[in-house]
């Protein structure tokens, strides 16, 4: 296989604006209810008394997440019809829209909800990483957008060198289950809830 290309992205940057996610829909010209990339909130914590004080000890963090292009697609796995493939030249998983029968085998499967339904196609589509846009020398729109540059791409092996191997955070799904072409530099306050 090619060098797998991956997301990179840098947690304590992201402000949760949602640009990313607003301007993947407006690429996409997804319906209501479809999202290519998600942006969420993970909070948590209390409060601590110590005598008369009480010092909050709270915090609140964003994950952006998409397709995360995984070396072990459990999506491609369970689709009955062959029609989620890997490509050999950059690992990006595509849906060929022929053989899809819409039978949301691979959304039930994927934990990070990436794939989605469109109910006027009766087909499932999801991020193919902006391959129209790579193609032109371009980012992908997510990247692009990113008012914070939070989010980058660029070939896995190369992002693990320069960043580390963490693929998950506080959160998040294991990535044991399908080893996300992901890399992040957490949040302070996400890495103490998953260690």
């Amino acid at each position: 296989m090619g060098k797998q290309l991956a997301f990179y992205f840098q947690q304590n940057y992201c402000v949760g604006c949602n640009t990313c996610q607003i301007a993947c829909k407006d690429k996409n010209n997804l319906p209501v209810g479809q999202q290519f990339r998600k942006v969420y909130e993970v909070s948590g914590g209390d409060f601590v008394e110590k005598g008369q004080a009480v010092i909050p000890n709270i915090y609140a963090f964003w994950i952006s997440i998409s397709c995360n292009q995984c070396k072990n697609p459990v999506c491609m796995k369970d689709c009955p019809t062959g029609a989620i493939k890997k490509r050999e030249e950059d690992g990006i998983i595509c849906i060929d829209k022929e053989k899809c029968i819409g039978c949301k085998n691979c959304i039930k499967a994927c934990p990070y909800e990436a794939p989605q339904y469109d109910k006027v196609s009766k087909k499932v589509n999801k991020c193919d990483f902006c391959m129209d846009l790579l193609k032109q020398g371009k980012d992908p729109v997510c990247v692009s957008s990113c008012p914070m540059r939070a989010l980058n791409y660029g070939i896995l092996e190369e992002l693990r060198e320069k960043y580390g191997h963490i693929s998950e955070t506080e959160g998040m799904p294991k990535a044991s289950i399908t080893d996300p072409a992901l890399v992040i530099t957490p949040h302070e306050d996400a890495i103490k809830g998953a260690e």
